[in-house]
């Protein structure tokens, strides 16, 4: 049985993917609509389940998981008395605090990650702009290697294979019956470093040249003249769902943490942000010629 909405409806747990990182962020969302509609603080419903109001906020965003009591204390107080809407959303809390594939690799993950996996699984659209590296999700094994190398320098031999693993499973999404939509844009100065050598590079291009065939990868190409706008809007993700009940979420990761952005003022100007950048950046038919001249370039330096 689905949880109701506040118009009465049921609403579901998306397409299937995502598993319980998309269930909290639903669960919550609708603990927070009917706290709203009630017009109760988040300082008294912290209050009512022996807690603060910023556990409350924590709750309600899907960073926490959910304790089944909690969870019946609030429904209580919020007025949902109704036994089969109780049913339905207790019933999720147990689905919203299962472990997810990638909670196996919680030695080398940090737990804002953890939810940025979540929801890539997720999604349906994934806009990714990138400045630095080939984006993560097209990135060959060694490059991945030798990337995961230089931003985690003091990395173990076998931490960076742990690493190199998780992004590999991460890939999958791409080979999914269903894959999302992938759509880069990429800062043309990425291809130029030579990560992890000339060997590397060159089977990273040939890469990118057979993902974008695919219909559901697009890459544009940033080029060095348009380079700085690039630079200095730096690298971040915007993520769409099927699910209507999910707002879209921009993803902004930095050296010990992340940030989540999913308020409407946010999304328009990173939504903005991306439709200048792919206006300044090659079409995606060029990409596959881009990557084929920087690979003849390389033969030729070789030669």
């Amino acid at each position: 049985m689905n949880a109701l909405q506040p118009s009465g409806r049921p609403w579901t747990a998306g397409p299937g993917h995502g598993g319980p990182t998309v269930l909290r962020i639903l669960l919550g969302g609708q603990l927070r609509r009917l706290r709203e509609a009630k017009g109760i603080s988040r300082e008294a419903a912290g209050d009512a389940i022996r807690a603060s109001g910023s556990k409350i906020s924590r709750m309600e965003l899907g960073r926490v998981g959910f304790k089944e009591r909690d969870v019946a204390d609030l429904l209580t107080l919020y007025g949902v008395h109704d036994r089969d809407e109780r049913e339905a959303m207790l019933g999720l809390v147990f689905r919203a605090n299962a472990p997810g594939w990638w909670h196996n690799f919680g030695d080398i993950l940090p737990s804002w990650f953890e939810v940025y996996i979540g929801l890539e699984e997720a999604a349906c659209t994934l806009r990714i702009h990138e400045t630095r590296f080939v984006p993560e999700l097209l990135q060959t094994e060694e490059y991945a290697r030798a990337s995961i190398g230089l931003v985690h320098p003091d990395a173990s031999a076998a931490e960076v294979e742990r690493r190199v693993t998780l992004l590999m499973r991460r890939q999958e999404i791409l080979r999914r019956s269903d894959p999302p939509q992938l759509w880069a844009v990429l800062d043309e100065a990425a291809l130029h470093r030579r990560v992890g050598g000339e060997a590397v590079m060159r089977d990273q291009l040939r890469a990118l040249i057979d993902a974008v065939r695919s219909p559901a990868v697009t890459v544009q190409i940033v080029p060095a003249g348009h380079g700085a706008v690039a630079a200095l809007t730096g690298p971040f993700s915007m993520l769409r769902f099927a699910e209507t009940a999910l707002p879209d979420i921009v993803y902004l990761e930095q050296l010990t943490s992340a940030l989540y952005l999913d308020k409407p003022a946010d999304l328009v100007v990173y939504k903005r942000c991306l439709d200048r950048l792919s206006v300044n950046a090659r079409p995606p038919t060029a990409t596959a010629g881009i990557c084929a001249e920087l690979l003849g370039r390389q033969w030729e330096r070789e030669g």
